[in-house]
Parts: structure tokens; C-alpha cells; sequence
């Protein structure tokens, strides 16, 4: 990969993978646009033969096997309650997060597009009926060229809905970790920001929450009013999600960092990007810990582990 071409850090910018599903309506064909983070992206191939699986969701296609590897695959026109064209030869998308790897059948797949974070807003709209969506399914929105509109789908939310992927903060006889004080998390996803919210209550700390990376800076400001110097002491750690719209995790990092009065706070980001390149960014923005949400036991962990590391430095202050 060319180094001109690779995002930097605090860039607050993305990759997506531009494609198409195709819907038909009582007007003709309407060409929907939709996006996927190129992060979670592994490869994109023509639809190999697939294995059905008796008795599994009509939006799963089937199985095959990628080298070994036996992925699934998940119709997005028929998980979307879309009516497609006949006769459309179908592509599959095969992406990799939250450490599993699943495939999205797709009509086409166009191209890449770097997009900027502050050009993406938070899916605010809701509709129903056969061929529609709801803002469930849709984490932001952008604008294209010729006034044309890009969905960036939540693909978190399909396997959650399959059952692949069911967080839980519970550990079992692992001893978790007391501490006293404030943890900040972001997250634009509400139900990720409730199971970080319980774990981070389950380890004795207040939870402030913030959707983005531009309410996360206000939150810390807002913080700094109430525990002026003592700041450090107070705001244990920062529990930061990686993609959100309008400031992403790294962005949000950095801008942070920067700032004498919080840059020593523990970082943690809690993502579902998987990929190795995603882990070096974070270590890069000056994260003490990127974590794959969300291994409970890891995550305990982790947080403790950060939240020490800094202790031992107030100490030597």
C-alpha cells in the first residue's frame, strides 16, 4: 500500500467501500448507496456456491468455505426487506469485525471513498414497508456528488440480530477490579455505551457518556469545571469508541492529547474494528489499550491495567 494513501492518525477521516443495492419500486429501479468501513473489509468476490443452512433466516443465503475458513452469508437486500431486480449477480463483500468474519451479498460494489467524519451526521430519520429501513440499521449519512445520499449500515446489528455476537459484562469467576471516581465513554451506538456504562459501573466508577468525539471534548471540558487541577485524580479513564460521526476515536484522541490538562488520562478505545492496522493507529494516538468489543474479561483487564499504569506515574509527579 502506498504511504500517501494510508489514513494518519487524527486525520478525522475514513475509507468506505462504496456499493449498490437495487430496489424495485412502483417508479422503476431505485439504486440505493450505502457504505462500509474499508477497516472491516477483507476482500470482495464474485458469489461462490453456497451450502444452504436448513432451518436459518431467509436473508442467509448460506456457507461456503474462504480458505479454510467457513463464512456466512448475509443477503443485505433481503435483511433491508428490500425487493430486488431479477436476475442480478450478486457480489459478496467479506468483512471482518468484533473478531469474526462474515460475508454481505451486495448488487455492486463501485469503489472506495475517503470521507471526512465532520461530513457524516448521526441517522436521525425512520421508515417502514416493504423495501425500507430503520434508523437502527444506519449509523450515519453523508452527501455525495449530484446531491446523492451514502448510508453507512450497522453491520454490528445484523449479527447481533443472528445471535453471532451477544455482549455481556459478566466474567464469571474472575475478580473484578474496585476503583473510585469518573470514567468518560463515547460511543455513538446506545447499546454500546449501556454495556460499557454497566462495566464500568461494576468497577465502582461514576460514567459520564458522550455520542462522538466533539461531544467527548465538551464533556471533558464540563469535567474540568467541576475537578479543576485535580482532574488526573478524578477522571480515571476514557473508554472511546473508534468510528462515530462528526469526530472519530483517533481525532478525538488527538485533539486531546494535545491538552496539557487531560493528555496523561488513561485511553482505552472499544471497537469493532479488528484489523492489526486499526491496533497500531490506537497505540499511535497514544491509547493505552485498543480492545475488540467486547471480551469482558479482556476488557476488565485492560481498563485495569491502564488506570494503574497511571497511578504509578501520579505517584513519581
Amino acid at each position: 500500500m502506498n504511504d500517501d494513501n494510508i489514513l494518519k492518525v487524527g486525520t478525522n477521516e475514513m475509507e468506505l467501500v462504496d456499493f449498490r443495492l437495487q430496489r424495485v419500486t412502483e417508479n422503476g429501479i431505485y439504486e440505493g448507496i450505502y457504505g462500509v468501513n474499508v477497516a472491516k473489509v477483507r476482500e470482495i468476490i464474485k458469489l461462490p456456491k453456497l451450502t444452504e443452512l436448513p432451518g436459518a433466516p431467509d436473508f442467509i443465503d448460506g456457507i461456503f468455505d474462504l480458505r479454510g475458513v467457513v463464512i456466512p452469508v448475509i443477503n443485505l437486500a433481503k435483511w433491508m426487506n428490500i425487493t430486488a431486480p431479477e436476475g442480478i449477480q450478486l457480489r459478496v463483500v467479506i468483512t471482518e469485525f468484533n473478531n469474526m468474519m462474515i460475508g454481505f451479498a451486495v448488487h455492486e460494489a463501485r469503489r472506495i471513498r475517503r470521507i471526512n467524519w465532520e461530513d457524516i451526521e448521526p441517522a436521525t430519520f425512520s421508515a417502514s414497508g416493504n423495501g425500507s429501513f430503520d434508523k437502527t440499521k444506519i449509523t450515519g449519512v453523508t452527501k455525495l456528488e449530484d446531491d446523492e445520499v451514502l448510508l453507512i449500515l450497522d453491520l454490528e446489528s445484523i449479527i447481533e440480530e443472528l445471535g453471532f455476537y451477544a455482549p455481556s459484562t459478566e466474567t464469571g469467576d474472575q475478580k473484578i477490579e474496585q476503583f473510585y471516581g469518573t470514567a468518560l465513554i463515547l460511543d455513538d451506538s446506545p447499546t454500546a455505551r449501556k454495556i460499557v456504562k454497566a462495566a464500568m459501573q461494576k468497577m465502582g466508577l461514576n460514567v459520564v457518556e458522550a455520542a462522538d468525539g466533539v461531544s467527548g471534548l465538551e464533556k471533558l471540558e464540563d469535567l474540568h469545571k467541576v475537578f479543576g487541577d485535580r482532574i488526573e485524580e478524578e477522571l480515571r479513564v476514557i473508554i472511546s469508541d473508534v468510528e462515530m460521526p462528526k469526530m472519530d476515536g483517533f481525532h478525538f484522541a488527538s485533539n486531546f492529547k494535545k491538552d496539557p490538562r487531560f493528555r496523561n488520562i488513561p485511553l482505552v478505545f472499544n471497537s469493532s474494528i479488528s484489523d492489526h492496522f486499526s491496533d497500531i493507529r490506537g497505540k499511535e494516538a497514544g491509547a493505552d489499550a485498543y480492545l475488540t468489543k467486547f471480551d469482558a474479561n479482556q476488557f476488565y483487564t485492560e481498563v485495569a491495567l491502564a488506570i494503574h499504569k497511571h497511578e504509578k506515574k501520579l505517584v513519581h509527579v
